[in-house]
């Protein structure tokens, strides 16, 4: 269980440093800041990340038949964890140079396509190290490891690399010319991954025996579409809450992805204290998990996502009338704390409500189904802004993915024996 943990503190570091607040930045404020032209390299991040997920949309329900064959989980996990890895460190050779631009944005959309990749085997463990009655506590407890991980690997990664101006950064004093610091940071975030996921990659779960032999991609998506079908005579609430929680989770993901946006632009935050709010609000997430853990064990995962839901839209709507950066830490971090419970959550009762040895082709359909999603926030976040003119406005269309994400999960019917819920 600890390794399982592990894992996540590993693999979370890098989707934060790499995808999120470093590299990416590093990307679209150096390498990319003489593209020849009216080329706009935050709008090639953008098509690089949208060919990430199409990636995943594609591959993640055949990942999930495959990772449901006898002994194939943790080799799965492997190989996603390997090519992370590598691409990772492969980010140490992106100078700062337009002509890197194009290799940069693969290496970052190939390892924001391996980590989504990598969470359905992933996922698929939790039913092998939990039981029913401490499943909620074990997903809470890897989430919280991940949050924790992302804090870490940030004060490392700044203090050590990025901090202070000048010819060189950090307390390691490394040359900033040519992005070197940045570089070194990815070598040493690849290693960070590495060393921590190395404990479950030995002595994790290889599978459920006894599965399906291993077959082709064709014979993969036959399966899928077989799964769809049966699980919808079997319980067409599995159909239903992979929608639910689709949206939901986009709801999510837009909290976070434009919380940093509408701090600087609406509520006067400057741009060096968001990177601080963004280490508070994961150490805030993380707690938030950990409790949400215990509490979905005790009153069920529903329970837990529904009362989440309903606490983040009151306090969404209490920052709408709210002014000021004050507000934005005391709303905002109030906002986290229950994004961490509602993903964890989220993830049990997906475990739950599905059929023994099924885990995989689930988790699949699981992430396939949140890509597909991803839309919904950052249409209905424009729409609201351009109709009324303002940036507080777009505040009110993440509101709204949470208010239908809530709406669906609430009639999605879950069964109300303790070792299901």
């Amino acid at each position: 269980m600890a390794a399982w943990a592990l894992w996540d503190f590993g693999a979370t570091a890098v989707n934060a440093t790499a995808v999120t607040f470093v590299f990416s930045v590093y990307l679209t404020g150096a390498v990319g800041d003489d593209l020849p032209g009216d080329a706009n390299p935050t709008s090639y991040l953008g098509r690089a990340l949208a060919v990430a997920g199409l990636v995943v949309a594609l591959f993640a329900p055949v990942t999930g038949v495959w990772v449901d064959a006898p002994g194939r989980r943790r080799r799965a996990l492997a190989v996603l964890t390997g090519a992370m890895v590598l691409f990772t460190a492969s980010m140490s050779l992106i100078r700062d140079d337009h002509r890197y631009l194009i290799p940069g944005l693969i290496l970052l959309a190939g390892t924001a396509a391996c980590s989504e990749l990598a969470t359905v085997p992933y996922n698929a463990m939790l039913r092998d190290l939990s039981t029913p009655q401490t499943s909620g506590r074990v997903s809470g407890m890897g989430l919280g490891a991940g949050y924790v991980g992302s804090v870490l690997a940030l004060i490392v990664v700044y203090v050590g690399f990025v901090s202070g101006t000048g010819d060189t950064r950090g307390l390691l004093n490394l040359p900033a010319a040519d992005g070197q610091n940045v570089r070194a940071a990815m070598l040493l975030v690849a290693a960070w991954f590495a060393l921590f996921a190395l404990p479950l990659l030995i002595s994790g779960p290889a599978g459920t025996p006894g599965g399906e032999a291993p077959i082709g991609i064709l014979g993969a998506y036959r399966r899928i579409w077989r799964e769809i079908r049966e699980e919808w005579r079997r319980d067409r609430n599995v159909i239903y809450y992979l929608g639910a929680s689709a949206v939901f989770r986009d709801g999510l993901t837009g909290i976070f992805t434009f919380g940093a946006v509408l701090g600087v632009q609406v509520y006067g935050i400057s741009a060096a204290d968001v990177l601080l709010f963004g280490i508070a609000a994961c150490v805030v997430a993380a707690a938030g998990s950990v409790l949400g853990g215990h509490a979905d064990d005790r009153v069920g995962a529903k329970k837990v996502i529904v009362t989440s839901l309903v606490a983040m839209i009151a306090v969404g709507v209490t920052l709408m009338a709210s002014s000021g950066a004050v507000a934005f830490w005391i709303l905002g971090l109030l906002l986290c704390l229950f994004i961490g419970p509602t993903m964890s959550s989220a993830r049990t009762l997906m475990m739950r409500m599905t059929a023994h040895g099924k885990e995989g082709v689930t988790f699949g359909l699981y992430a396939t189904a949140g890509r597909a999603a991803t839309f919904l926030a950052p249409w209905l976040f424009s729409v609201f802004i351009d109709v009324f003119d303002s940036d507080r406005a777009g505040l009110v269309g993440l509101l709204v993915v949470l208010v239908l994400g809530l709406a669906a999960v609430a009639a999605v019917r879950v069964p109300d024996t303790r070792t299901s819920r």
